[in-house]
């Protein structure tokens, strides 16, 4: 099934305010979902017969952000963080890329994390995802069973795949650079 037949089931069932009027075109196409509305989109994807989505293979948060000013006039984007969920579904065999777009901060507020619903109700390996995704790119994930960090310490300060990050020059009385 490719992505406009899936699409067309998304927009029957959600509308248009939750999946976008169409996919977006590119090498690599995706359905644009409501951040609000992922947890159910993402059990619709997962359980009606026609999709079966079983499979989350990988769940990454991307920084839309550039930081020099001269080049943030050319980049194209308003700054913001996109979660894109890589789906397939190992019975029907087909595969899906959805985004949801996120402000860089909530409220606008630096430093408050951009909220999303978890899906590890959905997919059960959401929980190692969700947490990469927190401990590196600063995605806070609403109602996660264990959001705390997976590859940095505990301590550590700031989110590494940030444009904006600033890599300390010591830890713990070790010399970074």
């Amino acid at each position: 099934m490719d992505i406009q037949a899936i699409h067309s089931i998304l927009l029957d069932k959600f509308g248009s305010e939750i999946v976008g009027s169409e996919p977006h075109k590119a090498i690599d196409p995706w359905i644009q979902v409501d951040g609000r509305s992922i947890v159910s989109v993402g059990k619709f994807l997962r359980d009606d017969q026609r999709l079966l989505f079983n499979h989350l293979n990988d769940l990454c948060g991307v920084d839309y952000f550039e930081p020099d000013p001269k080049k943030a006039e050319k980049f194209g984007h308003e700054p913001h963080i996109e979660v894109v969920y890589q789906l397939s579904s190992i019975k029907l065999k087909h595969r899906l890329k959805l985004k949801v777009r996120l402000d860089r901060w909530k409220d606008g507020v630096a430093g408050n994390l951009p909220c999303i619903p978890s899906v590890s109700s959905v997919w059960g390996i959401a929980d190692w995802h969700e947490r990469e995704a927190y401990d590196l790119a600063g995605i806070h994930f609403e109602n996660h069973p264990n959001l705390r960090r997976i590859l940095c310490p505990e301590d550590w300060v700031g989110y590494p795949l940030r444009k904006d990050y600033e890599f300390p020059l010591e830890y713990h009385g070790v010399r970074g650079r």
